[in-house]
C-alpha cells in the first residue's frame, strides 16, 4: 500500500471508468469514499479491486464489504467499524495516543489524517518511540513532498485531488507520475559499506 488514490467525486457519473483506470495503471490501492454518490454501485461493479473511504460506522463497514470492498479506510479511530471488518483497515487517527489505539485495536494501517496540518516531520517523530508503527500520511500529499514522507518512515500515502481528476488523460498522466514518485521514494537502498564484489559488508 505505498500508494493509496483517494477517488471522491461529485457524481455517480464517471466513479467506475475513474477507478478502472488507477487500476490499470497499476495503483496499489484505490479507494472509493461512501460520500461520493453511487460509490457502493461502483464498489460492486469493479468485482474487490477498490476499497472503501470515510468508513465510519459498523453498519457502512458491513455494507461496503458486501459490495465487495477489498479493504476499508476511515477518517477516524472508530473501534466497532475495526470490530465490523473482515477486510483490512487503514484506520484514520492524528493524535499519538489516537495512532497507537488504532493500531493496537486491529488496523492493519494507520491514516494519519489531515497529514497537511503536522508534515512529515510529526511522522519522524511519533515513529521515534513506535518504530513499528506502519503510518500513510494522507491530506496535503504531493509529487513534491512525497519523497519526505518516505524518508519520514511513513510505509505509503494517501493522494486525492494531487492526482485524481475526471479528465481520463490527466488522470493517466498523473497515474504516471505518482506511481514512478512512490516507487523511487520507497526504493529499497543499498548500504554505502556493501562492497558488490564480495557479496558481503566491507569493514
Amino acid at each position: 500500500m505505498r500508494l493509496i488514490a483517494i477517488v471522491r467525486l461529485s457524481t455517480p457519473d464517471n466513479v467506475v471508468r475513474v477507478c478502472q483506470e488507477l487500476v490499470d495503471a497499476g495503483l496499489p490501492g484505490v479507494e472509493v469514499t461512501l460520500n461520493t454518490p453511487g460509490a457502493l454501485a461502483a464498489i460492486g461493479a469493479l468485482g474487490g479491486a477498490v476499497g472503501a473511504g470515510s468508513v465510519r460506522t459498523a453498519a457502512q463497514a458491513r455494507d461496503a464489504q458486501n459490495a465487495g470492498a477489498a479493504f476499508l479506510v476511515t477518517p477516524t479511530t472508530k473501534p466497532e467499524v475495526l470490530r465490523a471488518a473482515s477486510v483490512p483497515v487503514v484506520c484514520g487517527a492524528l493524535t499519538p495516543t489516537e495512532i497507537d489505539l488504532a493500531s493496537s485495536s486491529g488496523a492493519a494501517y494507520v491514516k494519519v489524517f489531515p497529514a497537511s496540518a503536522m508534515g512529515p516531520g510529526y511522522v519522524k517523530e511519533v515513529l521515534a518511540p513506535m518504530p513499528e508503527l506502519k503510518l500513510i500520511p494522507t491530506g496535503g500529499v504531493t509529487l513534491a513532498n512525497i519523497g519526505d514522507y518516505a524518508q519520514a518512515g511513513a510505509v505509503g500515502v494517501g493522494v486525492g485531488s494531487a492526482l485524481v481528476t475526471e479528465d481520463i488523460v490527466e488522470l493517466r498522466r498523473r497515474a504516471k507520475l505518482f506511481i514512478e514518485a512512490a516507487e523511487a521514494a520507497w526504493r529499497p537502498r543499498s548500504s554505502p559499506l556493501a562492497d558488490p564484489q564480495l557479496g558481503r559488508t566491507a569493514g
